[in-house]
Parts: C-alpha cells; sequence; structure tokens
C-alpha cells in the first residue's frame, strides 16, 4: 500500500518509470508472445539471441515455464492474448513436468519433450506454486486450485525437514540426495506463501511461513553483521550476495505478517552494510557475491540485470529514497535495457558479458515494475 505520509514522486521518476514500463510491454513481452514461443509443446524456449532467435534448446525447464506462467498471468486484461497464453503455460506444466508415478514436478524436459533431469528441488516446486497462486488470482478455476493445493501438499510431505526448513533437492522417487536446506530456495518457498496468503486465507501455509522465517533467522544469519548467507551458518566455502538480500529485505517489508519479525529486523540491520559493500556508489552497480569480512571486495563482481532490479525493488520500501531510486531507474534503463530487450550480464568494468535473453528474467523486471507501481501509485 501506498504510504500516505511519503513526498510525492518526482514528475521525472515517474516519467521514467511510465518509458521503462512501456519497454516491457513493447519489447520484451512481445519476444515471448513470438519468436520465444516453441508452439509445437507449447513451452517458451530457454533463451533468445540479440536478433530473438532461439538459442538451440538443450532443455526446458519447468521452473522457467512457471515464471512465464506468472508472467502472462499478471498481464491477463493488460496485453492482448496473455489469457491465451497463461492457459497454455499452465497446460503445459501439467503435460510435460507433472510426475505422474511419484508425484511432483521433474526439473526438465529434453528438447523432443521426454524426461530429462527427472529430480524434484524446492526451487522448481516453490514457482510452481507461486505461478499457481498468482493465476488461481485471476482466473479462479478450480483446476488451478488444485495444482495450487497439490503443489502445497508436496512440499510439505515430502520436502519438509527440521526446524521450519527444507531440503533443496531430492531424488525421483523423494529418496534423500543429502542436500540438506539452501537460501535461494527457501526465499522462493517464502515468496510462493506470501502469494498464496495473498489470494485465500491459509492457516496452515501461514504457520509454515513463520517457521520458515524462524529457521532462516537461526541458520542462515550470520550473527555479526546480520546477512543472509546462501548456505547454512556451518557449511564452508559459505557467502552472500547483494542480490538476494535486497530480495528478501523486499518480501519481508512488504508483508504486514513479517515486518516486525525477527528474520526482517536482521535484513533491516544489515541494509546498509549490504548497501556500502555491494552497490558501487557512482554507477548503482550490484555486484553478484561478496565474502563476510568488511574490508574484503566482491568474490564476483558481475553485475546481474535481476539484482539491479531486487535492489530497485528493496529501496520502494526504504523511507527517504526517492534520489536513489531515480538513480537505479536511470541506471537500469542505460545500462541494462536496449531497444531489443536488455542484457542479461555486465561484467565488473561494465561490459556486456552475457547478450543472450534467458525466459526467467522477465519475471525479475515484473516483479520490480509492480514494487515500483505501488511506490508510485
Amino acid at each position: 500500500m501506498p504510504d500516505a505520509s511519503r513526498p510525492a514522486p518526482q514528475p521525472e521518476l515517474t516519467a521514467l518509470f511510465a518509458t521503462v514500463r512501456q519497454h516491457f510491454h513493447d519489447v520484451i513481452v512481445p519476444m515471448w508472445q513470438g519468436p520465444g514461443w516453441n508452439a509445437e509443446l507449447a513451452l517458451p524456449y530457454e533463451s533468445l539471441d540479440a536478433e530473438h532467435v532461439p538459442l538451440p534448446p538443450q532443455r526446458y525447464r519447468a521452473m522457467a515455464c512457471a515464471r512465464q506462467l506468472y508472467v502472462f498471468a499478471n498481464l491477463i486484461g493488460e496485453v492482448p492474448q496473455a489469457e491465451e497464453r497463461a492457459s497454455a503455460l499452465f497446460r503445459s506444466l501439467q503435460r510435460h513436468f507433472h510426475d505422474a508415478e511419484h508425484g511432483g514436478w521433474f526439473y526438465s524436459i529434453d528438447p523432443q519433450g521426454a524426461p530429462l533431469d527427472t529430480g524434484k528441488d524446492l526451487y522448481t516446486h516453490a514457482f510452481i506454486l507461486f505461478a499457481c497462486a498468482h493465476y488461481w488470482g485471476k482466473v479462479r478455476e478450480p483446476l488451478v486450485e488444485s495444482v495450487l493445493n497439490a503443489s502445497l501438499e508436496v512440499i510439505a510431505r515430502r520436502f519438509a525437514s527440521a526446524d521450519g526448513l527444507y531440503e533443496a533437492s531430492l531424488k525421483r522417487d523423494w529418496s534423500t540426495t543429502g542436500s540438506g536446506p539452501l537460501q535461494n530456495p527457501l526465499m522462493h518457498l517464502a515468496e510462493a506463501f506470501l502469494a498464496t496468503l495473498s489470494v485465500r486465507e491459509d492457516a496452515n501455509v501461514r504457520q509454515a511461513l513463520l517457521s520458515l522465517c524462524d529457521g532462516m533467522s537461526k541458520h542462515f544469519i550470520e550473527p555479526q553483521q546480520r546477512v543472509m548467507m546462501e548456505k547454512p551458518l556451518k557449511a564452508v566455502d559459505n557467502w552472500f550476495e547483494p542480490g538476494h538480500q535486497f530480495e528478501w529485505y523486499f518480501l519481508l517489508a512488504s508483508s504486514p505478517l513479517l515486518r516486525d519479525g525477527k528474520l526482517h529486523a536482521a535484513l533491516e540491520h544489515s541494509f546498509g552494510h549490504t548497501e556500502q559493500r555491494g552497490v558501487a556508489p557512482d554507477s548503482g552497480a550490484v555486484c553478484a557475491t561478496l565474502a563476510l569480512g568488511s574490508q574484503a571486495g566482491p568474490r564476483d563482481a558481475t553485475q546481474r540485470i535481476w539484482a539491479q532490479a531486487e535492489y530497485l525493488r528493496a529501496l520502494t520500501l526504504r523511507p527517504g529514497s526517492q534520489g536513489l531510486l531515480l538513480r537505479q531507474l536511470r541506471a537500469l534503463q542505460q545500462h541494462f535495457l536496449h531497444a531489443k530487450g536488455w542484457n542479461e550480464c555486465l561484467d565488473a568494468a561494465g561490459v556486456v558479458s552475457r547478450r543472450d535473453m534467458p525466459s526467467t528474467t522477465p519475471y525479475h523486471l515484473l516483479t520490480c515494475y509492480r514494487g515500483l507501481a505501488d511506490y508510485l501509485a
């Protein structure tokens, strides 16, 4: 909800956001309606090159299908044919990836549509739940809610481990891989639980979300700097990622249920530290990974478009951030967006290091733009 006490947005910020959002509708969405769509399999290609030609397919992932379902579900009523595309993506999720024998969903299929990586991972299942919650919120079809319920059930029954946490990956038959919990899939599970609670009352999901946040506080928050580590605290070779700090911050700070909790307090405490070490003050570039220790430089200074988007979105919830928001939106437009789409990655010097455009990135841009739209409302 917009904050009534906040100053009115600068006209320059409003105008720039209108331009950036138009770019999304005019350039990015048509890429996936046309050249990025494999009509035979009814799935998005994994990636397009700079000329919008699909990269030769090696696989199709359930997670990529689910992210595009989220995008087109949210564009229903805004973009022609969005409802038809969302419906096709939902059907494809079930047709190609659902494991009729063991339940749950496969990680990927091969270019001919046969199961490829048949493992079961939390990241994939979290995105299926997330996408179905958003899609069901739009269409209210019983079949969509039944898949939403099935994904909740399989996550609770198969992936749940100790302290409110969940295994990152399991074998096809649900036997253990010994993965243990990892930060990123758990964050997307929190996001999926929040999406579910945004479309219906659900006491079990509410409790699972609170328990998950307690588990994250206990096992992933580094006690000195209060940053969110990528692996549990006892793991060797651990690190943290500014993009994920900002993503967690937004999820927690935007939720009335979570914003006064221990986990939010930790991310609030460490926000300035993450900014200081992870965001270049001149260019606004967000680096990929950092090691603990305040003197250390980036472990990886690659600039990724999704991390830029997450920092922007987090700033919409920071008091007194209008000037920074304008700088960061300008940086996104100037360094990452272009007439044929976007730059996925820049190197430490700001030179494009990845030119292809994955089907999974529009999800990050749309979540960012929704946050900005709420801020400017």
